[in-house]
């Protein structure tokens, strides 16, 4: 899946994997993931979440990691802020406040760029990715974080072949298999989400599993 894709969804305004809400999980199981308050959070490709702004009115520092511009820009403009912006390495950085947003390629970040980090939240990352890449990005998020870093990742699992991704399939055993044994994985919660998503229930999916886990990191990048 190359970059162009998602800047051509991003300018085309085909973004029905973003909410107009907080994600009701962040909101109900953060507090129990044992971030720090003051703790900076990395969420990769964020997008114009309105997570980001949850998290910083909730006392964290937030830094987002985002390909399309467009997006970058959408968020602090729906959001009525104006954001300093500088280019640093790879990335065009966009920061105000609590928030900093990079524009950038993910497989770019360095450890230096993630060293105050000791939270992370995937909402909408893993399951953007193709298999290989997925692979790719977790073993990415390995590499530069930090032992005991902690997180939330939600999941989707469905029958990959009734529908195309993304997003992506990412079943329980993925899920293990992948963050095995750098990362400590506790499932939180599991519910069939099915009946709520009417674009899988149009492509004759069956069953929607969405599948919540606690992280922590549990050697050194």
């Amino acid at each position: 899946m190359q970059p162009e894709f998602w800047h051509a969804r991003w300018e085309r305004n085909q973004i029905g994997f973003h909410l107009d809400k907080v994600n009701a999980y962040l909101q109900r199981l953060w507090p129990a993931i044992g971030v720090e308050q003051g703790s900076r959070v990395l969420v990769p490709l964020c997008g114009k979440s309105l997570d980001l702004s949850w998290l910083a009115a909730n006392g964290y520092e937030v830094l987002g990691v985002e390909l399309s511009q467009t997006a970058v820009e959408q968020f602090f403009r729906e959001q009525q802020i104006e954001p300093r912006i500088h280019q640093q390495g790879a990335f065009k950085v966009y920061e105000a406040g609590p928030i900093t947003l990079l524009c950038g390629d993910f497989f770019a970040l360095t450890v230096e760029d993630v060293a105050q980090c000791t939270g992370l939240y995937d909402r909408a990352a893993i399951i953007a990715l193709p298999p290989q890449m997925r692979e790719a990005y977790v073993q990415h998020l390995s590499n530069i974080l930090a032992q005991g870093c902690k997180g939330l990742l939600i999941t989707l699992d469905y029958d990959q072949s009734l529908m195309n991704g993304p997003p992506f399939s990412v079943p329980d055993a993925e899920v293990q298999r992948l963050w095995s044994p750098a990362w400590s994985l506790e499932t939180l919660e599991q519910a069939d989400v099915l009946g709520q998503e009417w674009k899988f229930l149009k492509s004759g999916v069956t069953r929607l599993d969405e599948r919540v886990y606690r992280l922590g990191k549990t050697t050194g990048g």
